[in-house]
């Protein structure tokens, strides 16, 4: 097992940007507009009072997402825009990378020194105690990838195209026989693709046809790192961790150098795509070779279990952490609290995911990222609006010690409505279109980020989100233990049980989290109903969980909320252990977070 990164203890607490809409204040929004219509945002924006802003709120880590070189629709002095068939949106795909030792030129002021641009602003990153993690894209790059920074570093250089298959190609290539009727290569609007005239290759997401689909990642080729998936998920066949630079797949040297560059220009960690289609093998040797140029940095993967493409028989999310990454994502628990809206789960539902093992505390929890629904939609998590943000994160922040994450727009309640372009009306902040968000302007406020412009409720919202990651700093959630009580309150009837509910814990979760070394303890209560305040509940505080406190022979407990009121309250042990200790009105789509006090 490679050792995780040595501040893995520190919990990273990530705000999520694309820079394109962070700090785009024009407000045209043209259906399918250009850079000229619709604006974008720069490195510049994101200045010092959006910093200092954010690093006040509670975030030590700054993901800029999508800053790599992609394909576009947008030309400059020399760079070519890219044809209109590989182009997801006018401004691209930030997953289908044109150049990885380059950063998108859309985003500097001059795109001259885009560079020294991206670097002035990790730089002041850094100068505000944020560290900064970029995307780091193993699996696919875009069909027109193409290095001018580093040419020799080219995929598909001196590739043999004449076989699917070959351990030192960088691409799979397209035989004659496969689907979609022979070369060339015809893109979902019927144009052929003229750099694949003759040797096709395989589609990001592994699709073996000339003729990908609109529902296939057909702006993107698929990365070969000297295994055939179609044979299977056993990659023991590579080479491991250990194994000598020149002898390892030809891919996982120009990863290597990848990586390498961009820690050398004080980029601090990845955020890695889809990283469980790509073999557990590479993952050993290229993280290590990271941790020994640079023993902090930091690795967190987009990986999901469920996904056939997947590299391993085992579960992927344990076997990357295994492999050296210091967090996962946990897409499980997201689905669950979405699913209380969505899918009539019950807050119970969430104990099946609160199970023992590294992954429980190094998993990343989110309730928005650039992939999901935006919470705020009027067709997602049950139209609710904003307000349930609040009681998912509340749990999925306070569940285990691992990262969070939250996305811009998130804090001030960012719908995601209407269609931007390429990907329509979706509920989400497009990724692929110059656009501006309606809501997080008003915040940016031509770059003074004050907020002046949000609603009385947007600047609550925001507010609330930094209570609530302040409380997540304290001891019990940064290095404590996790312990659920919603099973030994199932038959309880006073546990927000509603008139129809035979058992409890419908809207309602409770737990603990306890830190053995300083004794701190929090009781975590959790109402997910979006209209119903829940009254007289009575928690129950059975004596084994008692004793996972270190409280059981304490008689009496003090509780003080530290996140959104000033309630206090005093119980007996005993009453605790039995019927349960009486508790204020919890609101519609709130939370506690109770501080069990020193007697």
């Amino acid at each position: 097992m490679i050792s995780p990164s040595p501040l893995s203890n520190q919990r990273p607490v990530i705000y999520q940007l694309l820079v394109r809409t962070f700090g785009n204040i024009n407000e045209t929004r043209e259906l399918h507009g250009t850079i000229e219509e619709n604006g974008c945002g720069k490195f510049r924006d994101i200045n010092k009072a959006a910093l200092t802003s954010l690093r006040e709120m509670g975030f030590n880590m700054i993901w800029l997402t999508g800053v790599l070189e992609q394909v576009s629709g947008t030309e400059y002095p020399g760079r070519p825009a890219d044809p209109a068939g590989i182009l997801k949106g006018m401004a691209g795909s930030p997953y289908a990378i044109r150049d990885y030792f380059d950063v998108c030129p859309d985003y500097a002021v001059d795109p001259e020194k885009r560079i020294e641009e991206f670097k002035d602003l990790v730089n002041r990153c850094h100068a505000h105690g944020l560290r900064v993690i970029m995307d780091f894209v193993p699996n696919h790059v875009g069909r027109t990838y193409l290095s001018d920074v580093r040419p020799e570093h080219t995929f598909g250089e001196k590739d043999l195209p004449n076989r699917f298959f070959d351990r030192d190609n960088h691409f799979y290539y397209l035989c004659e026989d496969a689907d979609g009727g022979g070369p060339p290569l015809i893109l979902p609007n019927g144009d052929i693709f003229k750099p694949e005239m003759k040797h096709g290759k395989v589609t990001g997401n592994n699709i073996i046809s000339w003729q990908p689909s609109i529902h296939d990642w057909y702006e993107t080729i698929k990365l070969n790192y000297g295994h055939d998936f179609t044979t299977g998920r056993d990659t023991s066949h590579l080479p491991d961790s250990d194994a000598a630079f020149d002898s390892v797949p030809k891919t996982w040297r120009t990863m290597d150098g990848i990586l390498s560059y961009w820690q050398g220009l004080g980029v601090d960690g990845f955020r890695v795509d889809m990283a469980h289609m790509v073999p557990m093998e590479f993952w050993r040797w290229a993280v290590k070779r990271a941790r020994q140029r640079q023993p902090h940095v930091f690795f967190s993967a987009e990986a999901y279990n469920d996904d056939p493409a997947k590299l391993t028989e085992e579960n992927v999310q344990e076997e990357l952490i295994k492999s050296g990454f210091d967090a996962v994502y946990d897409h499980p628990s997201y689905r669950a609290a979405k699913g209380l809206y969505e899918e009539g789960k019950w807050a119970n539902d969430l104990d099946a995911l609160t199970f023992t093992g590294n992954r429980f505390h190094q998993s990343v929890r989110y309730a928005e990222n650039h992939d999901e629904v935006r919470i705020a939609n009027h067709k997602v998590w049950g139209g609710h609006g904003a307000k349930v943000g609040k009681p998912a994160s509340a749990v999925l922040y306070a569940f285990g010690r691992g990262p969070v994450m939250l996305y811009h727009g998130q804090e001030v309640g960012e719908p995601g409505n209407g269609p931007y372009g390429f990907a329509g009306d979706n509920s989400r902040t497009t990724i692929f279109d110059y656009w501006s968000m309606p809501e997080f302007t008003k915040w940016v406020n031509r770059w003074k980020y004050d907020g002046k412009r949000l609603s009385p409720e947007q600047r609550e919202l925001r507010a609330w989100y930094g209570k609530l990651l302040k409380v997540i700093a304290n001891r019990a959630f940064t290095h404590g233990e996790f312990y659920g009580l919603n099973y030994f309150n199932g038959e309880n009837p006073h546990f927000g049980r509603l008139d129809d509910d035979e058992f409890s814990g419908h809207w309602l979760y409770a737990f603990l989290r306890h830190d053995p070394e300083t004794g701190q303890s929090f009781l975590v209560l959790v109402n997910f109903h979006p209209h119903l305040a829940m009254q007289d509940v009575k928690v129950i505080i059975p004596e084994g969980a008692q004793e996972f406190l270190g409280r059981k022979d304490e008689e009496t407990w003090w509780l003080a909320d530290r996140l959104d009121s000033a309630w206090t309250g005093e119980f007996s042990q005993k009453s605790l252990a039995s019927e349960g200790g009486t508790l204020p009105e919890i609101r519609a789509c709130s939370a506690m977070m109770l501080e069990i006090l020193k007697s």
